[in-house]
């Protein structure tokens, strides 16, 4: 039962991780119909600067819940900026363009992006550093799921649902659901 336990919250860990980056895929091309092929590769840049952040305060002797908030908010305002950097660089000149001419930009971005982080960081594996520390009522069931299985599962949750909230009851979440029906009529 322990071994089935430890599958399950591992595949359910890597699943909410899977489904985060899939709410973005599906909001990008739901909204303004473009596949987004550098989307991965800006949470892969949010990775490395959050391991970054991470790094350098934990060498400095930070507290554990400071290295985490620091980390995470550097690791959203950067990997936005570079969304954003992307979108009005290779996206929004070819608003008008064939389809095919902003699928090519989103693969080329995609490819820049890569090598661009395999150069300036590393290709080999890095592991982040452990900055969760073990609850107690884990104790006994550490081997069955980790904190920062718990941590990741309880965080997509909570994104998820406030991010059901907003589209639902926020105008801007009306006006989002609205581009998607219908571009043309939205505009209005």
């Amino acid at each position: 039962m322990d071994y089935f336990l430890e599958l399950f919250f591992g595949g359910l860990t890597r699943g909410s991780i899977y489904a985060l980056i899939a709410l973005g895929y599906t909001m990008v091309y739901g909204i303004i119909e473009l596949i987004n092929f550098a989307h991965g590769e800006i949470y892969m840049i949010g990775a490395f600067t959050g391991l970054i952040v991470a790094g350098v305060l934990s060498s400095l002797g930070w507290p554990i819940l400071s290295i985490l908030l620091l980390a995470s908010i550097c690791a959203m305002i950067w990997s936005a900026s570079y969304g954003y950097t992307i979108e009005k660089i290779a996206y929004k000149p070819l608003r008008g363009a064939p389809r095919l001419s902003p699928l090519i930009s989103a693969i080329g971005m995609s490819i820049f992006l890569q090598n661009y982080v395999m150069l300036a960081q590393t290709s080999d594996f890095l592991p982040f550093p452990k900055l969760i520390p073990s609850l107690p009522f884990l104790e006994g069931g550490e081997g069955v799921v980790s904190t920062s299985e718990l941590v990741i599962i309880v965080v997509t949750a909570l994104v998820m649902g406030g991010l059901s909230l907003f589209i639902k009851y926020t105008k801007l979440g009306k006006a989002m659901r609205a581009t998607a029906q219908n571009r043309k009529m939205a505009c209005w």
